[in-house]
């Protein structure tokens, strides 16, 4: 799956664009590496998140195409918030 997809899907970002300038910005990471829009995120990857002054780190648990909302939770664990 797609990481601006994945995080749309998870409801990490709102909007499948917000996440696809933050990955084309850097500002999205994947195991420690940089990821565009279009890198393919698999089941226990790491995600780091640069949200302005706020970095999210999460672990993919499941990747499921269309989650709903109370089943978007279960895609990702969190791992830490700063």
């Amino acid at each position: 799956m797609r990481i601006d997809k994945f995080l749309k899907v998870s409801r990490l970002i709102k909007r499948r664009t917000v996440a696809k300038e933050l990955a084309d910005a850097g500002r999205i990471e994947i195991n420690g590496r940089v990821a565009k829009s279009g890198s393919t995120v698999n089941v226990n990857d790491k995600i780091t998140i640069h949200y302005g002054s706020r970095v999210i780190n999460v672990a993919v648990v499941n990747l499921n195409e269309n989650a709903k909302k109370d089943q978007s939770k279960e895609m990702y664990e969190l791992l830490s918030e700063s």
